[in-house]
Formats: structure tokens, sequence, C-alpha cells
């Protein structure tokens, strides 16, 4: 596995993580939304948010009137290192699978 891609497993791995994903690929939001959709105090929505960040999967936005409003917001690009590490995965799957058919049809013909 890639270094690029241990991290997002990780913050992946989370169920309330994912469901934050989920709201969050609907639009922005603020923590304090976050936390309340998901039925969570914001000390813990702060943790799964701090990685969420930390992975690359989110980004957010402190606005400039009030800098305690956070927006947090997909990253979907993010997903890209998961989306080539499971495409080689896939690729080296299919290229065994190939193999052994070979395999098979020389032994048949033997």
């Amino acid at each position: 596995m890639t270094a690029d891609v241990a991290p997002l497993l990780v913050a992946l791995a989370d169920p309330t993580r994912q469901r934050v994903i989920k709201l969050l690929s609907q639009g922005p939001l603020r923590a304090g939304e976050l936390a309340r959709a998901m039925g969570t105090s914001a000390p813990t929505m702060s943790r799964h948010l701090r990685l969420l960040l930390r992975a690359g999967i989110v980004a957010d936005e402190r606005r400039a009137d009030d800098a305690r409003a956070r927006v947090f917001w997909l990253r979907p690009e993010s997903m890209t290192p998961v989306r080539a590490w499971l495409d080689e995965l896939q690729t080296a799957g299919d290229e065994q699978l190939a193999s052994f058919r070979r395999h098979l049809e020389r032994r048949g013909a033997a």
C-alpha cells in the first residue's frame, strides 16, 4: 500500500467519519451543524474533523467576520489515491485470474 493511501483509509474506516463525509457530499457545513446532525458533542466532532482535515478529505475556511465559524467541505479529489490503489489491485487480480485460466487450459490440453 502506498503511503498516500494509508491516512485516507484510516480516516474512512470510522463509521462516524463516513457519515460526516456523506453529509458534506451534499454541501458545506459548519462544525456545529455537523455535530447536531450526527448527535455528537462539539469536542467529539472536532476530533473527527481534525483527522479528516489531516487526511486531506475535507477542507475548511474561517469566515472573515467571525473566526470561530469554520465551514467544512468535502475534497472529492482526495479520493484519487484510493481509486488508483484499488485500480492497481483490480488489474493485478485480473492478471492473476487470466494466468490461472491459461494454466487450466494448458492442463486440460495435456
